[in-house]
This record gives structure tokens, C-alpha cells and sequence, in this order.
């Protein structure tokens, strides 16, 4: 179920979802098809949430790299 409303969320609404999934994974008392939903909803959270940490570290390693560039330039 993945879509604009996915591509919205903001790594921490995904990341709180997340944990509410898992939660009522772990809480058990779902029925079999209940369950499969959620592991669905769940694993389409952790790709949104991925792809968050993934742009946040390619920045960083731009931001990085562009320093290191003013530095050797300085140098």
C-alpha cells in the first residue's frame, strides 16, 4: 500500500507507525490475514523510514566531502 500518502510521511511519523505496528504484532490476538496487513504495513513504514536515513546520510556525505574540499583547497 504504497503511494503519496507514504511519500508524505516525514521519517518520524513512519518511525512512530512503525513501532505501533510492531507493537500490535507483538501483542498478538490478530487473525491470520489481521496480522499479514500489518507485517505489509509494516514492512512499507521500514522502506519509508530507509529511504529518510539514506537522504540524510547522502547529505552528509556531501556535506562532508564539500568540506574536506574547502580544506584541501586551503591548505
Amino acid at each position: 500500500m504504497t503511494g503519496k500518502t507514504d511519500e508524505a510521511l516525514g521519517y518520524e511519523q513512519a518511525r512512530d507507525e512503525l513501532i505501533e505496528v510492531v507493537r500490535r504484532l507483538e501483542a498478538g490476538g490478530t487473525t491470520l490475514e489481521e496480522s499479514l496487513a500489518l507485517w505489509e504495513r509494516g514492512e512499507e513504514l521500514a522502506k519509508v523510514c530507509r529511504r529518510w536515513l539514506e537522504g540524510a546520510r547522502a547529505r552528509l556525505d556531501a556535506a562532508l566531502a564539500e568540506e574536506e574540499e574547502e580544506d584541501g583547497e586551503q591548505g
